[in-house]
């Protein structure tokens, strides 16, 4: 099983930004894919970002010019700036990584936007 690390997540206000990392072990370009997953209490896990191998990103339409995700192959890190934060992005934020058949998950980060 594939240990990530995540970290970032924090109460914020509306309208505010935080920035998620994830670092992953060993090379991140081992990997298919490394996305951004949130779940928000009594709601279904749902795509946030994704970036491939080759460096191919998707995000949820929800999020769309409001966050980036990008890599830092020095470290071993996928982050997700996540800009203009609402309310309804509070939820538990996920990293995943895809390699091949294998598929992995973060403990997860906390996101709470709230005045």
């Amino acid at each position: 099983q594939v240990q990530l690390v995540e970290s970032g997540g924090s109460l914020v206000q509306p309208g505010g930004s935080l920035r998620l990392s994830c670092v992953v072990p060993g090379s991140i370009l081992s990997f298919d894919a490394v996305g951004w997953y949130r779940q928000a209490p009594g709601k279904q896990r749902e795509l946030v970002a994704r970036i491939s191998h080759y460096g191919t990103t998707n995000y949820a339409d929800s999020v769309k010019d409001r966050f980036i995700i990008s890599r830092d192959f020095a470290k071993n890190t996928v982050y997700l700036v996540m800009n203009n934060l609402k309310s309804e992005d509070t939820a538990v934020y996920y990293c995943n990584v895809v390699a091949g058949a294998n598929d992995d998950w973060g403990q997860g980060t906390q996101v709470t936007v709230s005045s």
